[in-house]
């Protein structure tokens, strides 16, 4: 069996489910961002939230791709940074439970929230405080790290760190690992789009990314973005929400439909577990199409509910949709 270990900001994510956008105006966050946020503004937020109905999950986006992927059985792993508080526990916990095989360094602070915004239609915005995820260093990691596994999963959240990333990238590359990157979101891109596109072009196999994301890494609509994307790496893959998705490889693009769904609940993790249904095809040897079919089938089903946890009936639904679209 091929594995995977994801690198990323190990969060633990505080869901609210909002009447109106008010709270956003009130913060200053863009709507559907993510906006990284310190102290101060930490304690603000966390005050309005403990009058809400909050929900917690692990999350990070590579976090999330590594969860959905254990649920599959893919026996993923994850390289992070968590505090020695009951957040962190919580974060260490869920990865034991679901068979995420963890590489985490302890530290004694806060650990990572990731504070999610859901507007009525499900859309999410996030004001990160990234506390004890934001201080993995290059010195962290080691070759061994990367031994047994065939992919390394980078998300885009870690661009704070350049060095930490190409650190992970070489070392991956060095142990003959082929490199994914999720681009993360479209203000993360917009603002370090150079960084984005040396490591697109020196180090990534496979890129992920959504209309927005697309358009701020080349500056153009879906289809020509991209194209430009599959230029410079083996896979590229744009999301288009209700509009589906298109993946190119080998020249060709082929595109498939969202999965239909009853109701968009919280759009949470929609991306990461798209590139979980994609990761899990890619290392099945599907084609590009069921590797695209499997990502729409994980993405509309954790729409459909707050956060990134489904219930064993989902997951094994899920799995009977994977069989039938590998024909098995």
């Amino acid at each position: 069996m091929k594995r995977i270990i994801g690198i990323g900001n190990a969060l633990v994510d505080a869901l609210a489910t909002l009447k109106d956008d008010e709270l956003l105006d009130v913060f200053g966050l863009p709507k559907g961002s993510m906006t990284l946020i310190g102290d101060a503004e930490q304690c603000r937020i966390q005050e309005r939230f403990s009058a809400l109905n909050v929900q917690r999950a692990t999350g990070g986006s590579a976090g999330n791709t590594m969860l959905a992927l254990a649920n599959l059985g893919m026996l993923p792993g994850f390289i992070g940074t968590i505090g020695d508080d009951a957040t962190g526990r919580f974060y260490a916990d869920n990865c034991a439970q679901c068979g995420i095989e963890p590489n985490l360094t302890v530290l004694p602070q806060q650990s990572g929230i990731a504070y999610t915004f859901i507007s009525p239609g499900g859309e999410r915005t996030f004001a990160t405080y990234l506390g004890a995820a934001a201080a993995l260093q290059p010195d962290n990691l080691c070759a061994d790290m990367f031994v047994g596994y065939d992919y390394l999963y980078v998300e885009g959240y870690l661009v704070q760190n350049h060095a930490l990333i190409l650190r992970a990238v070489e070392l991956a590359k060095e142990a003959g690992l082929k490199v994914c990157l999720d681009l993360a979101s479209y203000n993360i891109v917009a603002a370090d789009r150079d960084f984005f596109t040396y490591l697109v072009t020196e180090y990534v196999d496979i890129v992920f990314a959504n209309e927005e994301e697309a358009h701020a890494f080349s500056g153009a609509a879906p289809v020509a973005a991209l194209e430009h994307l599959h230029s410079l790496c083996e896979v590229a893959v744009v999301k288009l929400g209700a509009d589906g998705s298109s993946i190119m490889c080998d020249g060709k693009r082929v595109s498939v439909d969202a999965f239909p769904v009853g109701q968009v609940v919280d759009t949470t993790a929609a991306g990461d577990f798209y590139a979980a249904g994609v990761m899990y095809g890619l290392m099945h040897g599907c084609t590009i199409h069921q590797c695209a079919q499997l990502g729409s089938l994980l993405s509309g089903y954790v729409i459909q509910v707050v956060g990134t946890k489904l219930s064993e009936a989902a997951w094994n639904e899920i799995k009977l949709n994977v069989a039938r679209i590998l024909g098995k």
